[in-house]
């Protein structure tokens, strides 16, 4: 079998794109699952508490909703920034690499 190396460092790198790319998606829907997780225990939490303390169903019933949808959009955008962030610093560090190699 032959051996071709310029082929081999483009396989490699188009390799590690891939990974890099499903690993950055797995991390992302990581992040939601325990976003989720979150608002679900404290929409618990609140309502437990509600109700440990003899509110009107409906008022405890109404505060942990409003909990839970607090904790779940305030994590959703969490996570829409630190992807945006991520994105942002990937381009700077390509266009920086860019800018280097032209002052070489």
């Amino acid at each position: 079998m032959p051996i071709v190396f310029g082929q081999n460092e483009a396989t490699e790198r188009m390799i590690e794109a891939r990974v890099a790319i499903r690993a950055e998606n797995e991390a992302v829907r990581w992040r939601l699952r325990l976003i989720v997780t979150e608002s679900i225990l404290m929409t618990a939490l609140v309502l437990g508490g509600g109700l440990a303390m003899n509110l009107p169903t409906l008022v405890a019933v109404r505060s942990s909703a409003l909990i839970g949808i607090a904790c779940l959009a305030t994590g959703v955008l969490l996570i829409g920034l630190s992807v945006v962030a991520g994105h942002l610093i990937s381009r700077v560090r390509v266009k920086l690499t860019q800018w280097r190699g032209q002052r070489s």
